[in-house]
């Protein structure tokens, strides 16, 4: 099974037991690469929304997010799908409460605001895109909820809260944006009080099967598509983040895959894209969205070949 955790490199040691020159100057490359790296990915993320949000929300509204399709439930608007999602995550995550919210990659704050209104609690919402964040700011004032919400531009992986602020930290389709697995829940349950649950909705590639040590080539491939379009970095598995969530000492763990549940969601998504409203807002919002949604077909293609998984998880810390 894969699983991600934090690399710690062992560094050639000189005779006094002291790290040699070469290496420290090797670290330091090494370093400043990977600071550009993560530089250059969380750029194109917030690039990426920045372009891309106000058509979203001009054809899908607020939340920015799949909506929950059951089988054989009667027909409903995807509006009214997406705010089922929020719903029926909570439910299934035992969440029935809270007093101070986070949500950990917020868009325009759509679950932020929802989840407020819905618990009574306040909400805090980290992007990096300022447009996003600007936007999550107006809406909130103008619903009433300029004194519960708030949104900010920051780091997932670097959150600029104190240890132990929130009893809900809440993270909807956020955690494929993220290089680094560990970190990111590592900063979860760093902003998460004691007793509190920690929830993440996500895209995860499929669990491994025994005997297999990485995906096929054709899922790769598939996969390196997908992820140059919606600036993705590597992908894992639920299998994954459950381990994560174990070795940071979260209890009460639960998965769930609800890929056929959100199934009917890309369908509609293509469909809107192809529309009037769709061509017009695309050209208008420019070529990096664009290229998002000429990929969203290849994103239906995993999801039906079972390569793609909707995935949850929740935990409680310690």
């Amino acid at each position: 099974m894969e699983v991600f955790r934090p690399s710690i490199a062992q560094s050639p040691k000189s005779p006094d037991g002291q790290a040699s020159d070469n290496t420290k100057v090797t670290d330091s490359k090494t370093a400043v690469a990977e600071r550009s790296g993560k530089s250059t990915l969380n750029e194109g993320i917030a690039n990426f929304y920045d372009e891309s949000s106000g058509l979203w929300e001009s054809m899908w509204g607020e939340h920015m997010h799949h909506g929950y399709y059951p089988k054989g439930a009667a027909p409903k608007s995807n509006q009214k799908a997406q705010i089922d999602m929020i719903e029926e995550v909570l439910s299934w995550a035992g969440a029935t409460s809270a007093t101070k919210m986070v949500d950990v990659g917020c868009g325009i704050g759509g679950s932020s605001r929802h989840i407020a209104r819905k618990f009574g609690c306040t909400a805090q919402g980290i992007t990096l895109s300022p447009v996003q964040a600007a936007r999550g700011n107006a809406l909130a004032k103008e619903q009433g909820l300029g004194e519960k919400a708030s949104f900010q531009v920051a780091d997932a992986l670097q959150q600029p809260f104190e240890d132990n602020s929130f009893d809900l930290v809440w993270s909807m389709e956020s955690g494929e944006h993220m290089p680094d697995k560990a970190r990111f829940v590592g900063e979860l349950a760093r902003v998460c009080m004691p007793g509190g649950r920690i929830i993440i909705v996500t895209w995860c590639h499929r669990n491994l099967e025994q005997g297999e040590t990485e995906l096929k080539g054709n899922e790769k491939l598939l996969l390196d598509l997908i992820c140059k379009a919606y600036y993705l970095p590597e992908w894992c598995s639920i299998n994954d983040y459950r381990a994560i969530f174990e070795a940071e000492g979260l209890r009460d763990i639960k998965v769930a895959d609800w890929s056929q549940e959100v199934a009917p969601f890309w369908g509609a998504v293509i469909k809107s894209a192809l529309s009037t409203q769709g061509f017009s807002g695309l050209f208008k919002a420019g070529w990096t969205t664009i290229k998002g949604a000429l990929v969203m077909p290849l994103m239906s293609t995993g999801f039906s070949m079972g390569l793609v998984k909707f995935n949850l998880i929740t935990g409680v810390k310690s």
